[in-house]
């Protein structure tokens, strides 16, 4: 059965290789493989024309809302696809989520093809009339997920190869991207409904591992569709690139 809802704590962790691989290694005894262990996540980013979305969660609000639609690995027009609604309040994480085909998918978020007649449907309807989204950004990465043996609850991934574009900005395009993190960095997740166990706390301090703020979506936008500008105390301005300014940066 596909679950729909989610409420969890969701922590992030950028780890060098030596970090992950002392991670990964201290954890064999707590947790098993996911059931496909390894695989690719494709997403495609909805925000408004200037990008409020983004920018509006890169300041750290208490509250935080966005909108995708995931597959694993690339899709094909009848490939299943999830459209979701994600939001954030005061460090906790609440996600909804319906089930579709790809091409359904697109044609329900552009608003030519209603959607079903459910409280989830409802919630993201009235994002996309509040929001009026399209398309921005897609984003990829290769994932390898555990999950607790004890507690099945825990989650905990590490993603590599983090990649993205703003061309050809469709779950059926392919999963080609460019790079969002420099060097060979390890991206950890820990995803968990109430307080993390005391053996991954431990195993945590012991290798130097911090939780970090980090955003795929909001790294991309940071690298390749602004730039920092004139830095008042420790808060960046940032300015749009010129492509954005004139207007000239389509989605394909």
């Amino acid at each position: 059965m596909i679950q729909c809802s989610f409420k969890r704590y969701e922590k992030k962790y950028l780890l060098t290789p030596a970090q992950y691989e002392a991670v990964r290694d201290g954890m064999e005894a707590y947790v098993t493989p996911d059931r496909y262990s390894n695989y690719t996540i494709c997403n495609v980013y909805y925000d408004t024309d200037d990008f409020s979305l983004i920018r509006t969660s890169l300041e750290k609000p208490v509250y935080k809302e966005k909108l995708r639609v995931r597959s694993y690995g690339a899709a094909e027009d009848e490939s299943r696809v999830f459209v979701e609604l994600k939001k954030k309040f005061d460090g906790v994480v609440y996600k909804r989520r319906v089930v579709m085909n790809a091409a359904d998918a697109v044609a329900y978020l552009n608003g030519t093809e209603p959607g079903a007649d459910s409280q989830i449907h409802r919630e993201i309807d009235w994002f996309v009339k509040t929001y009026r989204p399209m398309p921005k950004v897609f984003i990829a990465y290769d994932r390898e997920a555990y999950a607790g043996r004890e507690n099945p609850d825990l989650r905990i991934t590490f993603d590599t190869n983090l990649r993205g574009r703003t061309k050809r900005v469709d779950l059926r395009s392919g999963d080609d991207g460019q790079p969002i993190l420099d060097g060979n960095q390890v991206l950890m997740e820990i995803k968990i409904p109430g307080a993390a166990p005391l053996w991954l706390a431990h195993l945590l301090s012991e290798n130097g591992v911090f939780s970090s703020s980090f955003s795929k979506y909001g790294a991309y936008y940071q690298r390749y569709i602004v730039r920092p500008s004139v830095i008042y105390q420790s808060a960046p301005v940032l300015e749009l690139a010129p492509e954005i300014q004139k207007g000239v940066l389509c989605v394909a």
